[in-house]
């Protein structure tokens, strides 16, 4: 049989789910009157609940069942009622109860409005504590004036206590370095580590879980998205009042609402000026938290690490979008066109390019494509999976055409992928992601595994952590800095180690004080493997086979005088490398430097600074030698007569004059040119 007080707790609960299952055993728990409450003599530990117990605010005796419950191995949540009407002084009675207490509310399922499949813990335990405000003693204050420890289910031991959401708490001083680390775009498992570290706390050991981290940074990002484009677009104003080599573009709808922007910084374009011919566009992110999707172009340096060119965010997935962002990056850019540009499969993607970069060679990226070959394959195949994938990249990295596209009939008869849809898709658009057909266009090493993998890491960078529209500028420039400053370290570490010669000959060593440490590792494997190989004059050319093959082999030519030299397994035109049949030509043909055109500049030891600063002393140079002649001719033409000196002293007084009034730009700038 149930108390009054156990019936007035079933009546003033909140919870009507809590009605049905909540009832309180006279045995299994401490109950008073609050009139006649009294402080329990039996009870000595203050940190245990007992009737009588005085508390000067509610609030302080919730903290006191807290943490009374944590050290127990549960959590508790409030529930409130009022007290007896007309008794009393009006007395207050509130209820703290087990984070278990009460059933699930079985809820009315509605068609239009999806449910939630959402598990519930709780299981109608009737721990509890009670208590009730009086002013009987003037002051009012809370007692406990009901009390049960009675759990229907296991308690959790210390170390899994923390776990339970009521004692996962983020601080307002956690909050803001989260927020500061999310800027930077690292990714949230790193914010973990970091605090850890800072707190000197075991890893799993703080206070909230990489869950909560997450939850907190997507409230920040629920915000309305055209005050965020505003934000965006004065941040953009600011960066380029600050930085005016900054480069931004933007569109609006007719509604002046923002449809697309692009933007690109001074070291980018400093960047793409060397190193931009040839060009990842990655349209394969979305800024989940505003639902736009994200392009970005990206390259290879002469380090062999990826730099950033430009990003662009759009409201549309459509052949205008991306015609538009194309046309904006080629205005950052001078109107550069790359020589290849890769991307993923989009068809909108290759219309747009096809509109306005017409001259570029487009093709795919081979890991986009890898990457959805489990999806499309696994399931087809089996256990011959990988046994086919093995297939298809011996296939990719063929060098003929016709040997590709017979091996390629010979593969799909030996797995029956005759009607495989995709199969035929990727067959169909093969001239653009199999090698066979792209070994003639430049890629700069792009296309390989590798490079694909530091490509994505430092997209992934600036996309792990998004904030507000208006802060992903900063993490991409954040991003963007941070891979300068690494490249400079990785670049200056190369410079600094020691290169090691293999072959001795005279070519390898003018290639390693020319090149970087990584186009030389390039050309160096290509100068071992040459020693291999043999090479026989034709009549108009060489042939060069391996000094084991009796057949085949490739076709070299050479033409001594004019320094041209070709393959025709296209490496050089693939990599900007040459390739052992050619070195082993060079070879025979006592060549003891490689031609200067066969080190390409974006191979080369520069930065692009130097090289900007270069063409801009070139150019200079060439205008005054030709300033130079144009005087010396107007000397010459003015001295056989009279009539034409006094013409010619008129005139230059007259342009000496304006000259020395135009202002100079800097004593620097003269000092560069004329010292």
């Amino acid at each position: 049989m149930m108390s009054d007080d156990g019936e007035q707790l079933l009546v003033v609960y909140d919870d009507h789910s809590d009605q049905r299952s909540m009832s309180l055993d006279e045995t299994s728990s401490t109950e008073e009157s609050p009139d006649e409450t009294k402080v329990s003599l039996e009870t000595t530990d203050d940190a245990i609940p007992y009737i009588g117990q005085r508390f000067a605010t509610h609030d302080h005796a919730y903290e006191f069942y807290s943490e009374f419950a944590k050290r127990c191995g549960f959590s508790i949540r409030r529930h409130r009622t009022e007290g007896k009407d007309g008794v009393g002084k009006g007395l207050t009675r509130r209820y703290f109860v087990c984070h278990r207490a009460g059933n699930t509310p079985v809820k009315t399922l509605s068609e239009n409005k999806p449910q939630r499949n959402r598990k519930s813990s709780r299981c109608g335990c009737q721990a509890y504590m009670r208590i009730s405000k009086t002013t009987e003693l003037g002051a009012p204050e809370w007692r406990v004036t009901g009390f049960s420890n009675h759990h229907n289910h296991e308690l959790l031991e210390p170390n899994q206590v923390r776990f339970l959401p009521a004692y996962r708490t983020i601080s307002d001083a956690d909050k803001n370095r989260i927020l500061m680390f999310a800027k930077t775009g690292i990714s949230v498992q790193q914010m973990m580590r970091l605090l850890e570290l800072e707190k000197c706390v075991e890893p799993g050991y703080l206070p909230f879980t990489e869950k909560d981290v997450r939850n907190l940074l997507q409230s920040f990002r629920k915000v309305d998205l055209e005050d965020e484009s505003i934000d965006l677009l004065r941040m953009c104003r600011n960066i380029k009042d600050k930085d005016h080599n900054f480069q931004f573009e933007y569109k609006l709808d007719s509604n002046n609402r923002l449809e697309n922007i692009a933007w690109s910084y001074a070291s980018s374009v400093q960047s793409y000026e060397v190193f931009g011919d040839a060009v990842v566009f990655d349209t394969t992110h979305r800024l989940n938290a505003f639902d736009m999707p994200l392009g970005i172009w990206v390259g290879m340096n002469n380090y062999g690490m990826p730099c950033f060119f430009g990003c662009a965010l759009l409201r549309e997935e459509n052949v205008k979008s991306y015609s538009w962002a194309l046309k904006a990056f080629l205005g950052f850019m001078n109107g550069k066109v790359p020589q290849t540009i890769l991307t993923d499969q989009t068809l909108c993607v290759r219309e747009a390019i096809a509109m306005e970069m017409p001259s570029a060679k487009h093709a795919y990226c081979i890991w986009l494509i890898v990457a959805k070959f489990p999806s499309w394959f696994n399931a087809v195949l089996g256990e011959r999976y990988n046994e086919w994938k093995s297939e298809f990249y011996r296939l990719y990295n063929m060098e003929s055409i016709e040997d590709f596209e017979m091996g390629w009939r010979d593969m799909v008869n030996s797995f029956g992928l005759h009607t495989n849809r995709h199969i035929t898709t990727l067959f169909a658009a093969r001239n653009l992601w199999a090698l066979p057909y792209l070994r003639s266009h430049f890629f700069a090493g792009m296309t390989t595994t590798a490079h694909s993998k530091a490509i994505n890491a430092f997209i992934q960078r600036f996309l792990s952590a998004q904030t507000r529209l208006a802060h992903f500028i900063e993490q991409v420039a954040v991003a963007v800095d941070f891979k300068d400053q690494a490249g400079e370290q990785q670049t200056m570490q190369q410079n600094l180690q020691n290169i090691c010669l293999k072959t001795g000959a005279p070519m390898e060593s003018h290639a390693a004080s020319v090149l970087t440490p990584f186009a030389f590792s390039k050309l160096q494997e290509q100068l071992v493997l040459a020693a291999h190989y043999a090479s026989f004059q034709l009549e108009d050319g060489f042939l060069v086979r391996h000094h084991t093959k009796l057949e085949g082999g490739r076709k070299v030519y050479w033409v001594p005088r004019e320094g041209i030299i070709s393959c025709s397994c296209h490496h050089f035109e693939f990599s900007g490398i040459l390739c052992r049949h050619t070195l082993r030509v060079l070879s025979t043909g006592n060549c003891f430097q490689i031609p200067e055109r066969y080190m390409p500049l974006r191979w080369r030891r520069i930065n692009t600074s130097a090289k900007l600063l270069q063409n801009t002393l070139s150019d200079h140079t060439e205008r005054v030698q030709l300033l130079q002649g144009m005087v010396s001719n107007l000397v010459t033409e003015s001295a056989k007569s009279k009539d034409r000196l006094d013409i010619a002293m008129e005139h230059v007084s007259v342009l000496l004059s304006r000259i020395r009034d135009h202002p100079v730009p800097s004593s620097r700038f003269l000092f560069i040119f004329w010292s």
